[in-house]
């Protein structure tokens, strides 16, 4: 039988069925009636749910920063009463995405969330290490690390404790153990590229006697190595050509691949300003002209004073790096005879906390780090293995020497000391007087080659008290033999163990000096097993004096190199100054001449007590 609808019934009925199509008729009624208010209801409903789209929509807009504009330093406070919408929850005006990557997380999980082959600019334009921070995505998989939104309510939550001072979320994320990197963000300074970039570019203009374009290949590292006579062996790709005044370049590259990277000022354990200032000062130190040396250093603290990132604790939580020795930026005076610029004795600059090759003993604002050497690994194998492979080598000199006399120079032991070597058969001496190619003291290969073959090296002071030697050595596996403290002891602490007799012989200049003192007579006392602990010693500071290659270093490493130590050791120092702020402890009183010893004290001592050097740094 065939059912029809209600609309294809007919209009009449038979008899005996009235009151049933009645019955139909008024329940048609009723469904019309139900059926148009439904429609109603839905139209009603969707013009509200459109509403609540177009409103959640604009706050998100607003909220993401597209409605910022003229406005951006507007903040909205608003209360809050139970968990916000999805839609509003991951974004935040005050807040700016934080993109730390954690050496814990799984390759996937790095890739995924910031990409070592593509880095954020730390040093250039604003705009572009913003956009590329912010258009990241949160980590999934592995260890997750924590969102901004996370961090920004967890150190809220802290931050409490620490007053409403610029550097309490800073501090409170010190606190949070859910976050990989509370405690350890750096905040690069955006700089102008004439601070930086416009050195490189022009490279040609950084020295008059050396091509330095070479150099700044590589990320500062310079022409890549090869073959080396054996001096290399087995060790892949890490080494380079570098020049030992490189570091700005180095230091830079490395901290724009730091896994603690973040755009927010206010949660940084401290600010790195990417002032090329060693490249700045090389190209005009032997020129007449003094105001040259010193106009881009003060272009720089007069733009860095202006900054909110400054006013916060006055510097004092800002570091650079000037890969030269202290002295060529300490001129106290203004005539054309004096030698380097001013840099470092201007007040601004007291503030800030100098990275140098070399550091004053008697100045508190500069800290010696090692100059970089030619070996940079890309990985803890290639580090692992030439750890090995300089700790079995058979040495067949007892010790060794690179240098040269200096006639002019009275406190010079360097011509003593070539004497002695080419004297002893035991020795193995590398004259530098030539100059160019013939200069094998420049040639890495020979220098290592010379220091693989000997059990000690000699390193005494050169035009200044440090020498890049030094850490060759080491990274030879060749017992440093130092003449004078301030080679070494006084200098890298952040670096070097303070029981120096750990790792090296130490024989004071003025007996080689006046009292004619043979080397090798010193060197012979020292027993086998004695020697033996010495040089394990020696082998494991390799990786503390190695400026590691970030380009291909695995972010699962475990090896703290050069830049790690120096980076948590900033870190460490500007933490316990803000600290000892909230705690009401006053800043610890320091003289300045005495800077050289306060590394050395031991417990309960003070700077003041007598020290065995004391005659040389007065």
């Amino acid at each position: 039988m065939k059912r029809h609808n209600a609309g294809e019934l007919p209009l009449s009925a038979p008899a005996g069925d009235g009151k049933r199509a009645v019955d139909k008729e008024e329940a048609e009624d009723k469904m019309d009636k139900y059926d148009k208010g439904r429609i109603r209801c839905s139209r009603l409903c969707f013009l509200f749910a459109l509403a609540a789209t177009f409103s959640i929509v604009a706050r998100h807009c607003y909220d993401a920063g597209l409605g910022r504009g003229g406005n951006a330093g507007f903040v909205r406070i608003e209360a809050v009463h139970g968990p916000p919408p999805p839609s509003v929850r991951h974004h935040h005006h005050q807040e700016r995405k934080i993109v730390p990557v954690a050496r814990r997380q799984s390759s996937s999980s790095v890739s995924d969330h910031h990409s070592p082959s593509a880095p954020v600019d730390a040093g250039g334009d604003a705009s572009s290490k913003h956009s590329a921070s912010e258009s990241a995505e949160p980590v999934s998989g592995g260890s997750k690390t924590p969102s901004s939104k996370e961090k920004h309510s967890s150190s809220a939550s802290h931050g409490s404790k620490y007053g409403g001072r610029p550097f309490a979320r800073a501090l409170a994320s010190a606190d949070d153990k859910d976050d990989l990197c509370g405690g350890q963000y750096i905040y690069v300074q955006d700089l102008p590229a004439r601070f930086n970039k416009d050195m490189v570019q022009n490279c040609d203009k950084l020295s008059p006697w050396t091509d330095m374009c070479r150099y700044t290949t590589n990320g500062g590292f310079g022409p890549l190595l090869r073959g080396g006579k054996g001096a290399f062996q087995g060790t892949g790709t890490g080494w380079y050509d570098t020049d030992e005044h490189a570091l700005d370049i180095i230091f830079h590259e490395r901290i724009k691949r730091y896994e603690c990277l973040t755009d927010d000022p206010a949660l940084a354990a401290a600010v790195f300003v990417p002032f090329y200032a060693g490249l700045d000062v090389a190209r005009h130190l032997w020129g007449n002209n003094v105001s040259a040396r010193d106009e881009l250093a003060l272009d720089m603290v007069n733009f860095l004073a202006k900054r909110p990132e400054w006013r916060a604790m006055g510097g004092r939580d800002h570091f650079f790096v000037a890969g030269r020795t202290t002295w060529d930026f300490r001129r106290k005076a203004d005539g054309q005879a004096e030698w380097g610029s001013k840099l470092l004795n201007l007040p601004a600059a007291k503030n800030m906390t100098a990275l140098v090759v070399e550091a004053s003993p008697w100045h508190l604002n500069d800290v010696a780090i090692p100059y970089p050497t030619a070996f940079h690994p890309g990985s803890d194998e290639d580090l692992f293995f030439w750890q090995d492979r300089v700790r079995t080598l058979n040495r067949a000199y007892l010790f060794s020497f690179a240098g040269m006399a200096r006639p002019g120079d009275a406190k010079s032991i360097e011509g003593r000391l070539a004497d002695q070597c080419r004297a002893s058969p035991s020795c193995s001496l590398m004259e530098c007087s030539a100059t160019g190619p013939e200069n094998k003291c420049d040639s890495p290969a020979s220098v290592m080659r010379l220091f693989q073959s000997s059990t000690f090296c000699l390193l005494p002071r050169g035009g200044t008290d440090t020498r890049r030697p030094a850490f060759d050595a080491v990274l030879a596996g060749c017992i440093p033999v130092f003449f004078h403290p301030g080679s070494a002891y006084v200098q890298y602490s952040w670096h070097l163990p303070k029981a120096h007799a750990e790792y090296s012989v130490y024989i004071p200049e003025e007996d080689v000096r006046s009292k004619n003192a043979s080397v090798e007579e010193r060197l012979r006392k020292i027993s086998p097993e004695t020697v033996g602990t010495m040089r394990d010693a020696v082998v494991g500071l390799i990786p503390s004096v190695t400026y590691g290659d970030a380009t291909s270093r695995l972010e699962t490493s475990t090896v703290k190199d050069a830049f790690d130590i120096a980076v948590a050791a900033v870190i460490n120092k500007v933490t316990k100054l803000r600290r000892g702020i909230v705690e009401g402890r006053p800043e610890e009183a320091k003289l300045e001449r005495y800077s050289w010893k306060y590394p050395l004290l031991g417990e309960g001592q003070k700077a003041e007590d007598p020290h065995e050097w004391d005659s040389l740094f007065n």
